[in-house]
This record gives C-alpha cells, sequence and structure tokens, in this order.
C-alpha cells in the first residue's frame, strides 16, 4: 500500500475496528501496522523491528512479535508462511477475525517476490468440501500459490 493517503484510511479503519472488539491499536500497533502496510512486499518480523529501531531505539524481538500477535488475531494482517513474512490484510476492519474471517489466498511471484491476496470463495468452498468429504473439520485454511505476476511474465 504505496500511497500514504490509503495507509491513514487504513489505519483509521483498522483502529475502528479494533474498538468495535473492545480492543486498543495503541501507538506501537499502529506503528508496527503501518510498517506491515509501507512495505513493498511481505516483511519480515526482523526487518520490521530494524524499522522500528529508527523511531523506538529500545525495541527488542518480543516488542515486535507481541505487536504482530495483536494483529494477526484482529484481522489487520496475514503471514504468508512460505515467507515467513507478514501482509496487510486487503479487507482488514471489515468485521472479520483472523480464525473465522474471510477466505484468503497468497499469489506469490517467484521471481520478483511480489504477493496479492486474493479471497476466492469458491476455492475457500472446494477445500472445506474436500475436508468434509476426507471426515476432516476445517478451521482455517491458507492457500499460498507460487508463480509469476504479469508484470514478470511480460519482462
Amino acid at each position: 500500500m504505496p500511497d500514504a493517503a490509503a495507509r491513514e484510511t487504513a489505519l483509521q479503519e483498522a483502529e475502528r475496528a479494533c474498538l468495535r472488539r473492545g480492543a486498543q491499536l495503541t501507538p506501537l500497533r499502529r506503528q508496527v501496522l503501518e510498517l506491515v502496510l509501507q512495505a513493498q512486499a511481505p516483511v519480515g518480523a526482523y526487518a520490521l523491528l530494524d524499522r522500528l529501531k529508527a523511531h523506538r531505539p529500545g525495541a527488542a524481538p518480543p516488542t515486535v512479535y507481541r505487536a504482530l500477535d495483536f494483529l494477526l488475531e484482529h484481522g489487520l494482517i496475514h503471514k504468508v508462511e512460505r515467507l515467513n513474512a507478514f501482509i496487510g490484510c486487503t479487507d482488514a476492519g471489515h468485521g472479520h477475525a483472523h480464525d473465522h474471517g474471510h477466505p484468503h489466498q497468497f499469489l506469490i511471484c517467484r521471481t520478483c517476490g511480489a504477493t496479492a491476496e486474493i479471497a476466492d470463495h469458491a476455492v475457500s468452498h472446494a477445500i472445506e468440501s474436500a475436508a468434509r468429504r476426507a471426515g476432516f473439520t476445517l478451521a482455517q485454511a491458507t492457500v499460498e500459490i507460487e508463480g509469476t505476476c504479469a508484470r514478470c511474465a511480460a519482462a
């Protein structure tokens, strides 16, 4: 989310979503969320820590991990497991929580690392149906798809 106005709108919506849930988007949590939103690609916890130290010299790994845990719990960010990195949720603040939120899948470019979140209900339904047929009760599913983005394919 490169546009500063779009980031500010997202941060304000995140704050309102937290208030609706009785949670607080503290200045530190807001700052970590802003750093995630500023990133051009999924960003790792230690990269976030390095960026955070520019404003909070005493920041330590637990500081970042606690903020990330809160942001994940409230559906404001997602963890891209394949990359061990975090990305802002494109549907953040719309009433879902991480455990039972909207369906999400990630398209990860192997060439440039660009990652896009999509929310295709058909994919989610197919996974749920397959799980049911196997006698499995699905709690959550995140799909990470690797390939080549349009920009890299055109190059």
